[in-house]
């Protein structure tokens, strides 16, 4: 019998009416919270998903404020750009979006977000906050995969094993520092895709997430039975019969593993929308936190 598919547009759903009523709650004190974003360059899939999330924000009632810059902008005047949102009282939330291009020195951007608007979790010491276990925002994708835990009802992980496959800033390591904390209690490997024998250890995982962009990567035979799956991936691949000519697929074989799994997310349809709402609900978390220290 197929595990539980874990629907990441109807919970996303959820949480964004959710966070409309905290945005009309913050309205009430005069504060509207706003959400910058920059972007640099004319990069397709960049650009495509700025857009999403500015027709996110709009949907729950965050003010989006998005800087859209020439591809030959300077390291210097892209700094000074972030440093001026970041000390903008009607700012609450800053992300800049990846990839920068090949001219910029990537992490100094990244370290001219102030912390407390750092709603993307990619400044230096919010990662450094959150392997300690403080108070820090993360990665909008490792906090999907929390709140889907959390709101499935998967909340006690003590002794499990969770495995990650995918040793990268946005997915792997932070999911490996939440799943870690004492709170949650998980026994975490990190692996990465290309280790010898990694079936051997995708085969113990009681939590198994997948971010390496390799289609169907990941099969029946390297999961036991009842493992709760995410899969991050995002591969399009020839398929005739559809519209384009092609589809999405994860990284994941769903339909197999699925008979296996307790529970799993779908490509499309299952981390990708939590992503883009999770963005939206730091920004919010962070004006409710910036307002009420006024």
């Amino acid at each position: 019998m197929p595990g539980t598919v874990l629907d990441g547009r109807k919970l996303s759903s959820e949480i964004r009416q959710e966070l409309a009523e905290r945005v009309a709650a913050l309205a009430e004190r005069g504060v509207t919270p706003t959400l910058a974003g920059v972007l640099v360059g004319e990069d397709a899939g960049s650009a495509s998903y700025v857009r999403l999330k500015e027709k996110g924000c709009n949907e729950v009632g965050v003010r989006p404020e998005m800087v859209r810059l020439a591809q030959d902008y300077t390291q210097k005047d892209l700094l000074t750009r972030v440093r001026e949102l970041s000390n903008r009282k009607d700012v609450h939330g800053i992300f800049v979006q990846l990839p920068l291009p090949p001219q910029f020195e990537e992490n100094a951007i990244l370290d001219a977000v102030a912390p407390e608007k750092d709603v993307d979790g990619f400044h230096s010491i919010s990662v450094g906050r959150s392997w300690l276990g403080q108070e820090a925002f993360v990665p909008a994708t490792p906090s999907g995969i929390m709140q889907m835990l959390r709101r499935y009802g998967y909340t006690d992980l003590r002794d499990k094993h969770a495995v990650i496959v995918g040793v990268d800033n946005l997915v792997g390591k932070p999911i490996a520092s939440l799943l870690a904390q004492d709170d949650i209690g998980a026994n975490v490997t990190l692996c990465h895709p290309d280790t010898s024998e990694l079936a051997d250890i995708t085969r113990q995982a009681d939590v198994l997430v997948v971010s390496v962009n390799r289609p169907a990567f990941i099969t029946a035979d390297m999961v036991k039975d009842g493992v709760i799956a995410f899969d991050f991936g995002a591969n399009y691949v020839d398929d005739p019969s559809a519209k384009n000519g092609y589809r999405l697929v994860g990284d994941i074989d769903f339909e197999p593993v699925s008979q296996r799994a307790e529970a799993i997310t779908p490509v499309p349809g299952g981390l990708g929308p939590m992503t883009v709402t999770m963005l939206l609900a730091h920004t919010v978390q962070a004006a409710e936190r910036l307002s009420a220290a006024v």
